[in-house]
């Protein structure tokens, strides 16, 4: 069968005018055609939804056969682009630095000399008691009374012991300390063991050690707007304690409200399950967490933390739409195991027809041979269904 396409009327000419470049008509013809732009025939928008121009459907000739020809279509791959987002700004004082610190034994030495200087101020004002005066082996002495000198040697002791024990901290193995006096940060201490730090100063402990969240069921969409339910496992550590302290509030509840907006910020870009088609979707958990680690990352940054791995543990669809969307999974799966079926009919019977035709065993007009064919699909369809 041939049919034709009018091509465009011829428009009369001024004499001398450039003739405008002559379009190509548009023709169906019969087996000579071997591509057929379809998207011009059946489509007025060139584009789709989502703005992504389509690559043309070609129908192609049966090499071998005069059967119907086949449509295919060469899918465009959906890509995600992800959108800039502004960095927060935080402090510039806040630079990572080395705080100054003393070995403990310093401290352990000045709280002894400062206890030292107590007790023989007191001895020397004569009013140590006579049990200590056992105990450290003085011998008795009057003494000259609680002057000035006496409160002087005293005030100065007692402020030696003070300092000396009171600066003594135990630095621990995947811990900490932020030191700030009067609201400025002073420097950050990772030593381990015993070491003397200024009391004065303000010290907050900060756990730096690898470190794992399982956050709850989260809501979310995919890009269709189907809702779901997610659970992730992040795999985090302070990396900056200075900003993980003092640039946040709490920077456990900013990660945690990071993982959430970012959630549902890349989820929302693919399907949860592709039910026509092959594309991406949301069952690749690599990809999924690759994304989600990308972007939580950038996020964390600005606040000392650092992220290393964001993966989906569970992603399931909520109970309200559960149901339906189970529904329409066992129908694709059906749809597609019966169009894989039909295109191994088809294929069998192209197959046939063309080695009893080429190799002469059989001549065969119009009607007879669409005769053969319906009989042979019928014969190969029921067979696979008794296989089934």
């Amino acid at each position: 069968m041939s049919a034709t396409a009018a091509s465009q009327p011829e428009s009369p000419q001024a004499d001398g005018a450039p003739e405008p470049a002559a379009r190509s008509p548009r023709v169906i013809r019969s087996e000579a055609t071997t591509e057929i732009p379809v998207h011009l025939l059946f489509r007025d928008d060139p584009d789709d939804a989502t703005g992504v121009p389509l690559a043309p459907a070609v129908v192609r000739r049966r090499q071998g056969s005069g059967e119907q020809p086949r449509v295919t279509r060469r899918s465009t791959p959906y890509v995600t682009a992800p959108v800039a987002r502004p960095v927060p700004d935080v402090d510039p004082a806040l630079v990572p630095r080395r705080a100054r610190v003393l070995p403990g034994f310093a401290g352990v030495l000045g709280g002894c000399a400062g206890v030292a200087g107590c007790v023989l101020s007191l001895w020397w004002a004569g009013v140590l008691p006579e049990p200590a005066l056992r105990v450290t082996g003085l011998p008795g002495y009057e003494g000259a009374g609680l002057g000035a000198a006496q409160w002087a040697s005293l005030a100065g002791s007692g402020t030696l012991g003070l300092f000396g024990f009171g600066g003594l901290a135990r630095g621990r193995v995947g811990r900490a300390w932020v030191l700030s006096l009067f609201g400025r940060y002073r420097g950050t201490v990772r030593r381990t063991g015993l070491m003397w730090v200024n009391p004065l100063l303000l010290r907050r402990r900060v756990d730096v050690r690898l470190r794992h969240w399982r956050s709850e069921p989260m809501p979310a969409v995919d890009r269709g707007g189907v809702a779901l339910r997610v659970v992730l496992l992040v795999v985090w550590r302070v990396k900056d304690p200075a900003r993980a302290t003092l640039a946040v509030e709490d920077h456990q509840e900013y990660l945690r409200e990071c993982v959430e907006a970012t959630t549902a910020r890349v989820l929302s870009r693919l399907p949860a399950d592709a039910f026509h088609d092959d594309g991406p979707t949301l069952r690749d958990a690599d990809a999924v967490g690759s994304a989600l680690t990308r972007a939580l990352a950038a996020d964390a940054e600005a606040v000392g933390v650092e992220v290393f791995s964001v993966q989906p543990s569970r992603i399931e669809y909520a109970p309200e739409v559960a149901a339906v969307m189970q529904r329409r999974r066992v129908a694709a799966l059906d749809a597609r195991h019966r169009d894989t079926v039909l295109t191994s009919v088809v294929d069998s019977v192209e197959d046939t027809v063309t080695r009893l035709t080429t190799r002469g065993l059989v001549e065969l007009d119009d009607y007879e041979r669409k005769a053969l064919v319906k009989d042979l699909t019928v014969a190969f369809y029921t067979g696979h269904g008794e296989h089934r």
